[in-house]
Protein backbone atom coordinates (compact mmCIF):
# COMPACT_ATOMS: atom_id res chain seq x y z
CA UNK A 1 0.00 0.00 0.00
CA UNK A 2 1.40 3.62 -0.79
CA UNK A 3 2.38 4.89 2.82
CA UNK A 4 -0.19 7.40 3.88
CA UNK A 5 -3.01 4.95 2.24
CA UNK A 6 -1.22 2.38 4.81
CA UNK A 7 -1.50 5.25 7.87
CA UNK A 8 -4.70 5.89 7.31
CA UNK A 9 -6.05 2.14 7.20
CA UNK A 10 -4.03 1.33 10.15
CA UNK A 11 -5.43 4.22 12.29
CA UNK A 12 -8.85 4.33 11.54
CA UNK A 13 -9.84 0.68 11.98
CA UNK A 14 -7.39 0.24 15.29
CA UNK A 15 -10.01 3.63 16.50
CA UNK A 16 -13.02 1.58 15.21
CA UNK A 17 -12.16 -1.65 16.60
CA UNK A 18 -11.01 -0.44 19.95
CA UNK A 19 -14.25 2.40 20.34
CA UNK A 20 -16.49 -0.24 18.76
CA UNK A 21 -14.71 -3.35 21.51
CA UNK A 22 -14.93 -0.69 24.39
CA UNK A 23 -18.73 0.18 23.76
CA UNK A 24 -19.94 -3.05 23.54
CA UNK A 25 -18.64 -4.12 26.62
CA UNK A 26 -18.95 -1.17 28.58
CA UNK A 27 -22.74 -1.08 27.64
CA UNK A 28 -23.59 -4.57 27.56
CA UNK A 29 -24.93 -4.18 23.87
CA UNK A 30 -25.54 -8.14 23.49
CA UNK A 31 -28.36 -7.52 26.06
CA UNK A 32 -30.35 -4.26 24.49
CA UNK A 33 -33.59 -4.56 23.04
CA UNK A 34 -32.32 -4.01 19.77
CA UNK A 35 -29.91 -7.23 19.86
CA UNK A 36 -32.99 -8.99 21.36
CA UNK A 37 -34.61 -8.66 18.41
CA UNK A 38 -32.75 -8.54 15.70
CA UNK A 39 -29.48 -10.41 16.02
CA UNK A 40 -28.75 -13.86 15.18
CA UNK A 41 -26.34 -15.35 17.64
CA UNK A 42 -25.88 -18.37 15.63
CA UNK A 43 -24.12 -15.93 13.04
CA UNK A 44 -22.53 -13.46 14.96
CA UNK A 45 -21.25 -15.14 18.09
CA UNK A 46 -20.46 -18.57 16.98
CA UNK A 47 -17.36 -18.78 19.13
CA UNK A 48 -17.12 -18.97 23.04
CA UNK A 49 -17.47 -16.03 25.81
CA UNK A 50 -14.60 -14.62 25.20
CA UNK A 51 -13.91 -15.01 21.51
CA UNK A 52 -17.65 -13.53 20.78
CA UNK A 53 -16.29 -10.60 22.84
CA UNK A 54 -13.67 -9.88 20.50
CA UNK A 55 -15.25 -10.59 17.38
CA UNK A 56 -19.12 -9.19 17.67
CA UNK A 57 -19.02 -5.62 18.42
CA UNK A 58 -19.27 -4.67 14.61
CA UNK A 59 -21.53 -7.95 14.04
CA UNK A 60 -24.67 -5.54 14.18
CA UNK A 61 -28.06 -4.92 12.31
CA UNK A 62 -27.40 -5.90 8.35
CA UNK A 63 -24.36 -8.14 9.22
CA UNK A 64 -26.80 -10.87 10.00
CA UNK A 65 -28.21 -10.42 6.49
CA UNK A 66 -25.28 -11.18 4.93
CA UNK A 67 -23.66 -13.57 6.82
CA UNK A 68 -27.21 -15.60 6.73
CA UNK A 69 -26.93 -15.28 2.81
CA UNK A 70 -23.54 -16.69 2.97
CA UNK A 71 -24.44 -19.70 5.24
CA UNK A 72 -27.82 -19.89 3.81
CA UNK A 73 -28.35 -19.02 0.33
CA UNK A 74 -31.34 -17.24 -0.47
CA UNK A 75 -34.29 -17.70 0.98
CA UNK A 76 -36.80 -15.22 -0.21
CA UNK A 77 -38.56 -11.56 0.41
CA UNK A 78 -36.72 -9.35 2.56
CA UNK A 79 -32.84 -10.94 2.12
CA UNK A 80 -33.41 -10.06 -1.84
CA UNK A 81 -32.60 -6.42 -0.96
CA UNK A 82 -28.78 -7.58 -0.36
CA UNK A 83 -27.11 -8.33 -3.35
CA UNK A 84 -24.58 -11.63 -3.83
CA UNK A 85 -21.53 -10.81 -4.30
CA UNK A 86 -20.13 -9.75 -1.19
CA UNK A 87 -21.50 -13.00 0.78
CA UNK A 88 -20.60 -15.29 -1.76
CA UNK A 89 -16.80 -14.37 -1.45
CA UNK A 90 -17.31 -14.79 1.82
CA UNK A 91 -18.42 -17.74 1.47
CA UNK A 92 -15.75 -18.81 -1.11
CA UNK A 93 -13.10 -18.40 1.35
CA UNK A 94 -13.57 -21.04 3.69
CA UNK A 95 -15.15 -23.77 1.59
CA UNK A 96 -15.73 -26.65 1.93
CA UNK A 97 -16.34 -26.10 5.39
CA UNK A 98 -18.58 -23.01 5.78
CA UNK A 99 -19.30 -22.70 9.96
CA UNK A 100 -20.50 -19.67 11.53
CA UNK A 101 -17.44 -19.21 13.19
CA UNK A 102 -15.21 -19.46 9.88
CA UNK A 103 -18.07 -16.94 7.88
CA UNK A 104 -18.05 -14.46 10.70
CA UNK A 105 -14.17 -14.49 10.37
CA UNK A 106 -14.27 -14.67 6.86
CA UNK A 107 -16.06 -11.49 7.03
CA UNK A 108 -13.67 -8.99 8.35
CA UNK A 109 -11.05 -10.86 6.46
CA UNK A 110 -13.42 -9.93 3.41
CA UNK A 111 -14.37 -6.25 4.69
CA UNK A 112 -10.88 -5.02 5.90
CA UNK A 113 -8.72 -6.46 2.95
CA UNK A 114 -11.21 -5.00 0.06
CA UNK A 115 -11.04 -1.42 2.04
CA UNK A 116 -6.87 -1.60 2.46
CA UNK A 117 -6.72 -2.05 -1.29
CA UNK A 118 -9.47 0.66 -1.64
CA UNK A 119 -7.75 3.20 -0.22
CA UNK A 120 -5.02 1.94 -1.75
CA UNK A 121 -6.06 2.50 -5.68
CA UNK A 122 -7.58 5.37 -4.54
CA UNK A 123 -4.45 7.09 -3.66
CA UNK A 124 -3.41 6.53 -6.34
CA UNK A 125 -6.23 7.28 -8.33
CA UNK A 126 -6.17 10.73 -7.00
CA UNK A 127 -2.78 11.37 -7.52
CA UNK A 128 -3.47 10.87 -11.03
CA UNK A 129 -5.96 13.96 -10.97
CA UNK A 130 -4.94 16.41 -8.28
CA UNK A 131 -1.30 15.38 -7.20
CA UNK A 132 -0.06 13.72 -4.17
CA UNK A 133 -1.09 15.96 -1.47
CA UNK A 134 -4.46 15.96 -2.25
CA UNK A 135 -4.11 11.97 -2.62
CA UNK A 136 -3.20 11.77 0.68
CA UNK A 137 -5.98 14.07 2.34
CA UNK A 138 -8.26 12.38 0.28
CA UNK A 139 -7.18 8.75 2.02
CA UNK A 140 -7.55 10.42 5.61
CA UNK A 141 -10.46 12.02 5.34
CA UNK A 142 -12.68 9.17 3.87
CA UNK A 143 -11.13 6.69 6.31
CA UNK A 144 -12.41 9.12 9.60
CA UNK A 145 -15.51 9.87 8.11
CA UNK A 146 -18.19 8.96 10.31
CA UNK A 147 -19.85 6.32 8.65
CA UNK A 148 -16.55 4.51 7.74
CA UNK A 149 -17.01 2.54 10.30
CA UNK A 150 -18.99 0.19 8.31
CA UNK A 151 -15.47 -0.46 5.84
CA UNK A 152 -14.42 -2.60 9.01
CA UNK A 153 -17.87 -4.13 9.57
CA UNK A 154 -19.90 -7.49 8.06
CA UNK A 155 -20.57 -5.25 4.95
CA UNK A 156 -20.43 -5.13 1.49
CA UNK A 157 -19.31 -1.28 1.97
CA UNK A 158 -15.60 -2.29 1.62
CA UNK A 159 -16.34 -4.39 -1.70
CA UNK A 160 -18.29 -1.73 -3.26
CA UNK A 161 -15.60 1.02 -2.65
CA UNK A 162 -12.77 -0.78 -4.34
CA UNK A 163 -14.81 -2.53 -6.91
CA UNK A 164 -15.83 1.06 -7.68
CA UNK A 165 -12.36 2.74 -7.56
CA UNK A 166 -10.81 0.04 -9.19
CA UNK A 167 -13.10 0.77 -12.15
CA UNK A 168 -12.74 4.41 -12.05
CA UNK A 169 -8.74 3.55 -11.89
CA UNK A 170 -8.34 0.90 -14.28
CA UNK A 171 -10.44 3.30 -16.93
CA UNK A 172 -8.31 6.45 -16.73
CA UNK A 173 -4.98 4.07 -17.19
CA UNK A 174 -6.83 2.59 -19.99
CA UNK A 175 -7.60 -0.81 -18.85
CA UNK A 176 -10.73 -1.24 -20.16
CA UNK A 177 -11.91 -4.78 -19.76
CA UNK A 178 -10.67 -4.28 -16.12
CA UNK A 179 -12.68 -0.82 -15.90
CA UNK A 180 -15.96 -2.99 -17.50
CA UNK A 181 -14.96 -6.53 -15.42
CA UNK A 182 -15.50 -4.16 -12.04
CA UNK A 183 -18.34 -1.97 -13.05
CA UNK A 184 -20.01 -5.96 -13.67
CA UNK A 185 -18.57 -6.50 -9.95
CA UNK A 186 -20.08 -3.84 -8.65
CA UNK A 187 -23.80 -4.08 -9.66
CA UNK A 188 -23.35 -7.37 -8.39
CA UNK A 189 -22.52 -6.15 -4.89
CA UNK A 190 -25.01 -2.87 -4.96
CA UNK A 191 -27.97 -1.60 -6.75
CA UNK A 192 -25.93 1.41 -7.55
CA UNK A 193 -23.46 -0.64 -9.25
CA UNK A 194 -24.99 -0.29 -12.25
CA UNK A 195 -24.82 3.40 -12.60
CA UNK A 196 -20.76 3.04 -12.69
CA UNK A 197 -21.61 2.61 -16.82
CA UNK A 198 -22.57 6.43 -17.05
CA UNK A 199 -19.15 7.78 -15.42
CA UNK A 200 -16.91 5.45 -17.34
CA UNK A 201 -18.66 6.15 -20.77
CA UNK A 202 -17.58 9.74 -19.81
CA UNK A 203 -13.94 8.89 -18.92
CA UNK A 204 -13.89 7.14 -22.47
CA UNK A 205 -15.32 10.20 -23.99
CA UNK A 206 -12.21 11.81 -22.59
CA UNK A 207 -9.51 9.16 -23.67
CA UNK A 208 -6.90 10.02 -26.18
CA UNK A 209 -7.41 8.29 -28.63
CA UNK A 210 -10.46 6.72 -28.12
CA UNK A 211 -11.32 2.87 -29.66
CA UNK A 212 -14.80 1.49 -30.14
CA UNK A 213 -13.69 -1.78 -29.03
CA UNK A 214 -12.51 -0.56 -26.40
CA UNK A 215 -15.83 1.06 -25.10
CA UNK A 216 -17.62 -1.98 -26.37
CA UNK A 217 -15.59 -3.81 -23.00
CA UNK A 218 -18.14 -1.82 -20.97
CA UNK A 219 -21.37 -3.45 -21.43
CA UNK A 220 -19.68 -5.84 -19.52
CA UNK A 221 -21.33 -3.72 -16.32
CA UNK A 222 -24.71 -4.64 -16.37
CA UNK A 223 -23.32 -8.18 -16.52
CA UNK A 224 -23.73 -8.29 -12.36
CA UNK A 225 -27.38 -7.43 -11.89
CA UNK A 226 -28.07 -9.62 -14.84
CA UNK A 227 -26.88 -12.27 -13.27
CA UNK A 228 -28.17 -12.04 -9.98
CA UNK A 229 -31.72 -11.50 -11.86
CA UNK A 230 -31.28 -14.36 -13.60
CA UNK A 231 -30.55 -16.38 -10.37
CA UNK A 232 -33.82 -14.82 -8.43
CA UNK A 233 -35.66 -16.43 -11.47
CA UNK A 234 -34.93 -19.60 -11.12
CA UNK A 235 -34.73 -19.64 -8.01
CA UNK A 236 -38.14 -18.06 -6.83
CA UNK A 237 -39.56 -16.97 -10.07
CA UNK A 238 -39.35 -13.64 -9.94
CA UNK A 239 -36.46 -11.82 -11.33
CA UNK A 240 -37.03 -8.17 -9.82
CA UNK A 241 -37.42 -9.68 -6.48
CA UNK A 242 -34.52 -7.21 -5.60
CA UNK A 243 -36.89 -4.22 -6.44
CA UNK A 244 -39.70 -5.90 -4.30
CA UNK A 245 -38.22 -6.37 -1.41
CA UNK A 246 -37.76 -2.83 -1.28
CA UNK A 247 -41.24 -2.37 -0.07
CA UNK A 248 -40.11 -4.84 3.03
CA UNK A 249 -37.84 -2.02 4.16
CA UNK A 250 -40.52 0.91 3.94
CA UNK A 251 -38.67 2.31 0.29
CA UNK A 252 -40.76 3.37 -2.68
CA UNK A 253 -40.22 5.31 -5.55
CA UNK A 254 -41.22 8.45 -4.85
CA UNK A 255 -40.23 10.42 -7.52
CA UNK A 256 -36.83 11.73 -8.68
CA UNK A 257 -35.11 13.02 -5.58
CA UNK A 258 -38.40 13.31 -3.38
CA UNK A 259 -35.86 12.47 -0.28
CA UNK A 260 -34.59 15.77 -0.68
CA UNK A 261 -37.86 17.50 -0.03
CA UNK A 262 -39.27 15.07 2.43
CA UNK A 263 -35.35 14.80 4.20
CA UNK A 264 -35.51 18.69 4.97
CA UNK A 265 -39.32 18.57 6.18
CA UNK A 266 -38.05 15.91 8.40
CA UNK A 267 -35.17 17.48 9.48
CA UNK A 268 -37.54 20.96 10.25
CA UNK A 269 -39.74 18.81 12.72
CA UNK A 270 -36.46 17.53 13.92
CA UNK A 271 -35.75 21.68 14.89
CA UNK A 272 -39.05 22.04 16.24
CA UNK A 273 -38.93 19.11 18.53
CA UNK A 274 -35.41 20.55 20.15
CA UNK A 275 -36.58 24.41 20.39
CA UNK A 276 -39.53 22.36 22.54
CA UNK A 277 -36.68 20.30 24.70
CA UNK A 278 -37.56 16.96 22.76
CA UNK A 279 -35.04 15.21 20.93
CA UNK A 280 -37.60 13.43 18.73
CA UNK A 281 -36.34 13.90 15.16
CA UNK A 282 -33.37 14.88 16.29
CA UNK A 283 -31.33 12.16 14.04
CA UNK A 284 -33.26 13.57 10.70
CA UNK A 285 -31.75 16.52 11.66
CA UNK A 286 -28.55 14.68 11.43
CA UNK A 287 -29.28 13.12 8.61
CA UNK A 288 -29.97 16.51 6.77
CA UNK A 289 -26.40 17.48 8.16
CA UNK A 290 -25.09 14.57 5.35
CA UNK A 291 -27.24 15.54 3.17
CA UNK A 292 -25.79 18.93 2.74
CA UNK A 293 -22.76 17.65 3.05
CA UNK A 294 -23.52 15.57 -0.41
CA UNK A 295 -25.16 18.36 -1.79
CA UNK A 296 -22.30 20.84 -1.68
CA UNK A 297 -19.69 17.76 -2.90
CA UNK A 298 -21.70 17.15 -5.85
CA UNK A 299 -21.56 20.87 -6.57
CA UNK A 300 -18.02 20.95 -5.56
CA UNK A 301 -16.98 17.67 -7.82
CA UNK A 302 -18.76 18.91 -10.72
CA UNK A 303 -16.67 22.58 -10.64
CA UNK A 304 -13.44 21.11 -9.46
CA UNK A 305 -13.12 17.27 -10.97
CA UNK A 306 -13.32 15.79 -14.39
CA UNK A 307 -17.08 15.34 -15.60
CA UNK A 308 -17.24 11.63 -14.74
CA UNK A 309 -16.82 12.17 -10.78
CA UNK A 310 -19.51 14.49 -10.56
CA UNK A 311 -21.91 12.82 -12.71
CA UNK A 312 -21.01 9.62 -10.83
CA UNK A 313 -21.69 11.05 -7.95
CA UNK A 314 -25.12 12.42 -8.55
CA UNK A 315 -26.55 9.60 -10.18
CA UNK A 316 -25.61 7.62 -6.77
CA UNK A 317 -27.45 9.45 -4.50
CA UNK A 318 -30.54 9.87 -7.29
CA UNK A 319 -31.42 6.21 -6.14
CA UNK A 320 -31.94 6.31 -2.30
CA UNK A 321 -33.00 9.66 -2.46
CA UNK A 322 -35.58 9.12 -4.88
CA UNK A 323 -36.63 6.12 -2.58
CA UNK A 324 -36.93 8.00 0.85
CA UNK A 325 -38.25 6.11 3.94
CA UNK A 326 -41.43 7.07 5.99
CA UNK A 327 -40.60 8.35 8.83
CA UNK A 328 -37.14 8.81 8.04
CA UNK A 329 -36.72 9.74 4.67
CA UNK A 330 -33.14 9.58 4.31
CA UNK A 331 -32.08 6.04 6.30
CA UNK A 332 -28.91 5.14 5.63
CA UNK A 333 -27.95 8.05 3.66
CA UNK A 334 -24.36 8.20 5.61
CA UNK A 335 -23.57 4.70 4.31
CA UNK A 336 -24.53 5.74 0.93
CA UNK A 337 -22.45 8.55 1.18
CA UNK A 338 -19.48 6.94 2.49
CA UNK A 339 -18.75 5.22 -0.73
CA UNK A 340 -18.74 7.88 -2.81
CA UNK A 341 -14.95 8.95 -3.17
CA UNK A 342 -16.07 12.16 -5.53
CA UNK A 343 -16.87 13.95 -2.88
CA UNK A 344 -14.01 13.16 -0.40
CA UNK A 345 -11.42 14.19 -3.24
CA UNK A 346 -13.71 17.51 -3.50
CA UNK A 347 -13.43 18.10 0.00
CA UNK A 348 -9.81 16.71 0.24
CA UNK A 349 -9.21 19.46 -2.81
CA UNK A 350 -11.54 22.22 -0.71
CA UNK A 351 -9.52 21.57 3.11
CA UNK A 352 -5.78 21.29 1.34
CA UNK A 353 -6.69 24.91 -0.30
CA UNK A 354 -7.26 26.51 2.89
CA UNK A 355 -4.79 24.16 5.46
CA UNK A 356 -8.10 22.80 7.04
CA UNK A 357 -7.49 18.78 6.01
CA UNK A 358 -6.07 18.38 9.83
CA UNK A 359 -8.78 20.14 11.40
CA UNK A 360 -11.10 18.53 9.40
CA UNK A 361 -10.00 15.14 9.70
CA UNK A 362 -9.90 15.22 13.71
CA UNK A 363 -13.20 16.55 13.45
CA UNK A 364 -14.80 13.64 11.29
CA UNK A 365 -12.89 11.46 13.46
CA UNK A 366 -14.51 12.35 16.70
CA UNK A 367 -17.90 11.89 14.72
CA UNK A 368 -16.82 8.44 13.41
CA UNK A 369 -15.97 7.19 17.12
CA UNK A 370 -19.22 8.61 18.38
CA UNK A 371 -20.85 6.68 15.47
CA UNK A 372 -19.04 3.72 16.12
CA UNK A 373 -19.83 3.40 20.04
CA UNK A 374 -23.71 3.58 18.86
CA UNK A 375 -23.22 1.07 16.30
CA UNK A 376 -21.64 -1.09 19.02
CA UNK A 377 -24.09 -0.36 21.36
CA UNK A 378 -27.05 -1.59 18.83
CA UNK A 379 -28.40 1.44 17.98
CA UNK A 380 -28.92 2.54 14.75
CA UNK A 381 -26.44 4.55 12.97
CA UNK A 382 -27.23 4.11 9.13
Amino acid sequence: MKRQATAAFVTSRLLVYVVALVASVLLDADGSVNAAKFDDESLTHPFTDFADTLFSPLARWDASWYLGIAHDGYVGGADTAFFPLYSLIVRALVLPYPSEAALLFSAYVVSLACFAGALWLLERLVALERGDRVAAATVWLLALFPAALFFGAPYSESLFLLVSVGAFYAARTGHWATAGALAAAAAATRSAGIVLLLPLVLLWLDAQPRRLRELAWLALAPLGLAAFALYLEIDQGDAFAFVDAQKIWYREFAGPFAGVWDGATAAWDGVRHLVRGSGDGAYNLLLFGFLVFAAVGVVGAFRRLPLAYGAYALIALALPLSYPVDPQPLMSLPRFVAVLFPLFIWLAVFTEERRWTAPVAVASAIGLVLATARFAAWDWVA
